[in-house]
């Protein structure tokens, strides 16, 4: 498994991260998937306090107990579950934050996560404040770096020139290459790194059934879709992880993990060869780059 440093940190993550959000909790087979992934050269773990009202994490903390001081793992706050359990509140307060940290550190079991990362956000959020509450807990030794998690380029762009996040998990695939114009140039001349997500489209680019996605038609999907045999002997698979992979400044590929075969599929991606230039400039050509129209 190759690894990459992410941003500006000492931190080494693998290429292929195991996003946990779709994890059977209490399953045995869940357990020996993350075990496996260990294995197979994986040493990043996604999660989020909201995630199953808190059991991913604390499933997560169970099983990784015994093998923390190797392991990369990131979870995200901001979202507060109401009491009356009809949805989720955005709170992005220091003091949430700084009280979130601590139920998330006793789920986990551990004494530092090692990426903290904003779970959303909006211009209009108190930003210094947030920055303040992740810098405390860095110097506290609670964290070891944070990030955020957005797709909206003004909000990535007022963390950037304001804090020190070494990461920004984003959208970005095949399908999906709208950062490419709007904020990866920024997150490279200022090396903070990009963890992707949804690399696969939603599946659209692999096996699932065509649909509607961004600003393309389900006939276009569908199309694009049957493309990806033509351009190279590589599966559709290896072609939408690879060229994610290709794309500075992204360190990691965060895929959801829930069955074997998807765990061998993303550990196998460490023997698959690189895109060729060819491979690259027809996917370019193919899947060209769509624009942010909601998101500022």
């Amino acid at each position: 498994m190759e690894y990459r440093k992410l941003g500006k940190s000492s931190l080494m993550i693998s290429q292929i991260g195991f996003g946990t959000m779709s994890l059977e909790l209490n399953q045995s087979t869940s357990e020996n998937l993350i075990n496996r992934a260990i294995d197979g050269g994986i040493n990043y773990f996604d999660t989020a306090d909201i995630y199953q009202d808190g059991l991913n994490e604390s499933f997560l903390g169970r099983v990784l107990q015994n093998k923390r001081e190797n392991l990369i793992l990131a979870t995200k706050v901001g979202n507060k579950k109401r009491i009356d359990g009809s949805g989720l509140d955005w709170v992005p307060s220091k003091k949430y934050i700084l009280t979130a940290v601590d139920a998330s550190l006793k789920r986990l079991q551990t004494d530092y996560i090692d990426l903290y990362q904003l779970h959303g956000g909006t211009v209009d959020d108190p930003i210094d404040d947030i920055i303040e509450a992740f810098e405390f807990l860095k110097k506290a030794g609670k964290i070891r770096e944070y990030g955020i998690s957005s797709i909206r380029p003004n909000v990535i762009r007022e963390y950037v020139k304001r804090s020190s996040i070494i990461s920004v998990m984003m959208q970005y695939s095949l399908l999906d290459r709208r950062p490419e114009k709007s904020v990866f140039p920024l997150l490279i001349q200022n090396n903070v790194s990009v963890l992707a997500r949804g690399t696969l489209a939603k599946g659209l680019l692999i096996s699932k059934p065509a649909e509607s996605f961004l600003n393309y038609s389900r006939d276009q999907v569908e199309k694009l879709s049957q493309t990806l045999s033509l351009i190279s002997n590589k599966t559709s698979y290896e072609l939408a992880i690879l060229f994610a992979l290709t794309r500075a400044p992204i360190s990691s590929a965060v895929i959801g993990i829930r069955t074997e075969k998807q765990l061998q599929d993303a550990i196998d991606i460490k023997s698959s060869p690189s895109l060729s230039f060819e491979e690259m400039k027809s996917l370019e050509n193919i899947f060209l780059v769509n624009q942010y129209q909601n998101y500022t």
